[in-house]
């Protein structure tokens, strides 16, 4: 007997699959027979899509944070988002309060710790080094192995002062003494420059804000991608979205996907103001924008599963897997011309947008404010 099965639900590719689930865990896919056991069944009618749960890499949603602020659940499970990752909203001083809040979820919570012991108390944590202790980080990595997930780092003139690129250096420090745990690196405005940056990354490192407007961006003023960000890229470097508030160009994301240069995760930088007010809105509205110019379903599903998954190592998610967590985003493509804004006041049309319907996390169902009125959920 399962506890649930998903039946006929719609792949990105176009294909039908129905989905098992016992225990949390996906037991079964494919073409499940007609009289197979469950506790519940949602026929989908191959009406609604369905993937491997959205994980949403760079939120800030530590409700306690005094600049960056939000509900994990708002921006997660309510938004259709199984797995959020707080991007350096801590540090050493107040994770065990975010974690302690964030096990009494429904979405999965983890975290980026950010370098600096106070977080994001203020916004240039990097720039006073009697903030940078090293000791204190490790011990809070230890005494939070699955809640924290890897490290942040705010390589902005604004944030890190006289500090130059000591923060950095720290950071990957702080990387190499914890088995290579993730690390995400927010570009912004100058110094220390991108190449002085992009020198120091490699291997998995993920550099966010990737398609900001900003002159210290990916590419240089003729278009084309700073060597330096081809090398760090050619060493296992990746890149992630990051949109916030101040940080995605329409016109730098259509010129480096002409050449090839893809996203490898897209992230929202979600918190309460650019959620409520934009031009983010959601994970969802974020997605949405990057199918307006040019990117294929499936490969904006990637970005925010197996990708997303792989980059910050969350086993058993990502994938609609035997075996696998059973977090599931379902969703409808609704069409009709729709007016996308980045954050340098540009805008785009698209005639698609992604409608986050229900999430999945280990098996549970939440629906959001959509979900809550649609015909495959009124049962």
């Amino acid at each position: 007997m399962y506890d649930m099965i998903i039946k006929a639900g719609r792949q990105a590719n176009g294909e039908l699959i129905d989905i098992a689930i016992r225990n949390g865990k996906i037991v079964a896919l494919g073409q499940l027979p007609a009289r197979s056991g469950a506790k519940r069944t949602l026929d989908l009618a191959g009406r609604v899509h369905v993937s491997a749960g959205w994980i949403d890499g760079h939120t800030h949603c530590y409700p306690a944070s005094p600049i960056y602020h939000d509900e994990p659940d708002k921006v997660g499970v309510e938004s259709g988002v199984t797995t959020v990752i707080d991007a350096g909203s801590t540090g050493a001083d107040d994770v065990d309060d975010f974690q302690r809040i964030a096990a009494g979820c429904k979405t999965r919570v983890h975290a980026l710790l950010n370098i600096a012991r106070i977080g994001l108390l203020r916004q240039n944590e990097l720039a006073d080094s009697q903030d940078l202790d090293m000791a204190l980080a490790s011990a809070a990595i230890r005494r939070h192995p699955e809640f924290i997930v890897g490290i942040k780092a705010r390589m902005s003139g604004s944030v890190v002062g006289e500090n130059g690129l000591q923060p950095l250096y720290m950071a990957k420090a702080l990387q190499q003494a914890h088995g290579q745990l993730p690390l995400m690196v927010h570009v912004g405005n100058t110094p220390p420059d991108l190449d002085e940056i992009v020198t120091l990354l490699g291997d998995g490192d993920l550099l966010t804000h990737c398609f900001n407007g900003k002159p210290n961006r990916i590419l240089t003023p003729a278009g084309e991608l700073r060597v330096a960000v081809r090398e760090a890229m050619q060493r296992g470097m990746l890149l992630d979205i990051g949109h916030g508030g101040a940080s995605f160009s329409f016109d730098v994301a259509e010129l480096a996907i002409r050449q090839g240069i893809l996203p490898h995760t897209i992230s929202s930088d979600i918190y309460c103001k650019n959620r409520i007010k934009g031009p983010v809105y959601s994970l969802a509205h974020v997605m949405s924008k990057f199918l307006a110019i040019g990117m294929t379903l499936e490969q904006v599903l990637a970005c925010v599963t197996r990708h997303a998954a792989d980059a910050l190592r969350l086993t058993g998610k990502g994938r609609l897997d035997v075996g696998a967590d059973a977090d599931l985003t379902l969703f409808e493509i609704i069409n009709g011309p729709t007016l996308f804004m980045d954050t340098e006041a540009q805008s785009r049309n698209g005639d698609q947008q992604l409608l986050p319907l229900a999430a999945l996390v280990g098996g549970e169902l939440v629906l959001t404010h959509n979900g809550k009125s649609h015909h495959a959920f009124c049962l």
